[in-house]
């Protein structure tokens, strides 16, 4: 497979790692608007032949197209924040390649009822483009990080072989990092953390279908495998909107444990105006809030080792088996300390990169396949979960 790495930061330094030891990845270009962050990348991978390094512009589509031609590319691979989605998904079709992103297009809340009404959501821009995908015979595969990704295809697993009727599923994600030296310190990107933390979290309803509630609603108490008891609340996420596209379950949530110091600044910039992404004038200059607190912050990437602890990702299913109640959860862990020493990156980055170095591995081989804009749920689910050991991400199943 040939591939072109759009982003080089934390997730996409941990792509390229673990795709580098796979015979079957020919060629991975590592293209990032930083030059210097990409070859800092490629000196650790050792390997500058299968790992060319380019100058992009995520903002540009001919950038990307001009790249995909000159290295006669199989597949795009979209690991910068989703602000750049529709350039690079795009780009993917017009030059014929197949395309894959870890966090869908953008949304717009409602404007004049955000907390009840979803307005453009998550993946709308993509899935209203299905069909010309489909016609072209091409793939672009949707929200193939861990969460979502790896949690939606839990969740397709819960309903083939675990359940006979689901009523409710919930991708639930708690952590107990730390992280030395820093009062706050995001282990993701800041720029992605504000825009699903703020905006109007989603709630899918059999019978109401899509609706908003306010950011932080509905707290609970969820007793995290290897952590123990995480508060989480409701944020917006990609699972609400791909899950009932192909799942039948009455209900869809998630919720991620942040903390009340974590919400509190989260709060704090959106005050401030802090959090806006669209640019403003400053003496002069252009620029974007959002942007100037993601550079005051450090680097989620280079992070790995003052970080301690670990991180769970999973789905939370509820229903019933042979007309008995059920509930599991279906999680995977990472310890940032083994990240570390098998991958020099740290957990919450490695942790997302496997899924797509799996989905890469199984499209390469023919196991997974189709045209048109897909979720990690329009797939079988088994031959992925086979794999994650070997990846080094085993999958865990708790009986609730």
């Amino acid at each position: 497979m040939r591939v072109l790495l759009v982003g080089v930061g934390g997730v996409g330094e941990a792509i390229a790692t673990i795709a580098k030891p796979r015979k079957w990845m020919e060629l991975m270009v590592l293209a990032d608007f930083n030059v210097d962050r990409a070859k800092d990348v490629q000196r650790k991978l050792g390997d500058g032949k299968r790992f060319p390094v380019e100058f992009i512009d995520a903002g540009k589509q001919e950038s990307i197209e001009e790249l995909a031609r000159k290295h006669n590319v199989d597949l795009i691979m979209n690991s910068v924040d989703p602000i750049f989605n529709k350039q690079i998904f795009d780009a993917a079709f017009n030059v014929g390649s197949r395309y894959m992103d870890m966090a869908m297009t953008l949304s717009e809340p409602h404007p004049t009822d955000p907390y009840t009404k979803p307005g453009v959501k998550l993946g709308d821009y993509q899935f209203e483009k299905a069909k010309v995908w489909e016609k072209k015979n091409l793939l672009a595969l949707v929200g193939f990080g861990v969460e979502p990704g790896m949690a939606d295809v839990f969740a397709r697993y819960a309903q083939d072989h675990l359940f006979d009727e689901i009523e409710e599923i919930g991708i639930r994600d708690g952590a107990n990092l730390t992280i030395d030296g820093y009062d706050f310190a995001p282990s993701f990107s800041i720029w992605t953390t504000i825009e699903e933390c703020l905006n109007p979290p989603l709630i899918w309803e059999e019978e109401k279908g899509w609706y908003t509630t306010l950011p932080f609603s509905e707290p609970e108490i969820f007793d995290f495998p290897e952590i123990g008891l995480v508060e989480v609340v409701n944020v917006e996420h990609e699972e609400v909107l791909l899950v009932p596209r192909w799942v039948k379950t009455k209900r869809v949530t998630f919720k991620y444990g942040l903390g009340d110091e974590f919400i509190e600044v989260l709060k704090t910039l959106h005050k401030l105006g802090l959090d806006n992404k669209n640019k403003i004038n400053v003496k002069g200059v252009e620029v974007s809030p959002r942007d100037v607190v993601a550079a005051c912050l450090p680097d989620p990437a280079h992070l790995g080792d003052k970080m301690h602890g670990k991180t769970c990702a999973g789905t939370w299913v509820k229903g019933t088996r042979d007309g008995k109640k059920k509930e599991v959860y279906l999680y995977q862990v990472a310890d940032n300390q083994q990240c570390m020493e098998k991958w020099d990156c740290q957990a919450v980055v490695a942790q997302t990169a496997f899924t797509p170095v799996i989905a890469m591995d199984l499209i390469e081989h023919g196991v997974w396949g189709g045209a048109g804009v897909l979720g990690p749920e329009a797939f079988d689910p088994i031959p992925f979960m086979e794999k994650m050991a070997e990846y080094g991400f085993p999958y865990g199943m708790r009986e609730m």
